[in-house]
């Protein structure tokens, strides 16, 4: 089993553009149960009945029939419309339907009966963030990556890098040393 620090050597090998010691999940770690979305305010078998649902839901999308999908995490949301999780996977359904603006809807909702706080803030966060993106809406994407990255989301620190005009140059520099090195005979321009 690797240390924290074999861990954070590995991160700086492996991702050089990122601050030494930044650890995956690290602050999921450190924040214990704040890191996780709060369902004791529900009632158990009202909860059960929802999870169940949203897990129809999700297995359905992955079988591909999307309606049917989007139909159990309704289903949820009527029962417990307070409850963000079912809202972030409504949205996910609805984009893959290609309702890109009921998606946004919903993940709003997820952030804001969330406080944005919790593993359904952060996976709302997240994607709203690539919605954004796709949109062309890069600040709005960059502040939620920013969010989801604070909230332990180690995709949206990657994001992050990614929009990170130096962090671009910096990959592919790195990537134009590595050819160097593979094939020293070949000239790079």
């Amino acid at each position: 089993m690797a240390t924290p620090g074999d861990l954070a050597v590995l991160q700086s090998i492996l991702n050089p553009c990122t601050p030494f010691g930044d650890l995956p999940d690290l602050d999921v770690v450190e924040k214990g149960a704040d890191a996780l979305d709060d369902d004791d305010a529900y009632d158990p078998d009202l909860l059960k009945r929802v999870q169940d649902l949203e897990l129809k839901g999700v297995l359905a999308a992955e079988s591909g029939d999307i309606k049917v999908a989007i139909e159990r995490f309704s289903e949820a949301i009527q029962l417990l419309p307070n409850r963000p999780s079912a809202h972030n996977n409504q949205a996910q359904a609805l984009r893959l339907q290609g309702d890109v603006d009921g998606a946004l809807k919903e993940l709003n909702q997820a952030v804001n009966l969330s406080s944005g706080k919790g593993r359904s803030a952060c996976q709302a966060l997240v994607q709203r963030g690539l919605v954004y993106r796709l949109q062309g809406q890069d600040e709005a994407a960059r502040e939620d990556f920013q969010c989801a990255a604070g909230l332990g989301s180690q995709f949206a620190r990657h994001q992050l890098a990614l929009m990170n005009p130096y962090a671009a140059l910096c990959n592919r520099m790195l990537t134009e040393m590595v050819e160097k090195l593979r094939n020293p005979s070949v000239q790079q321009n």
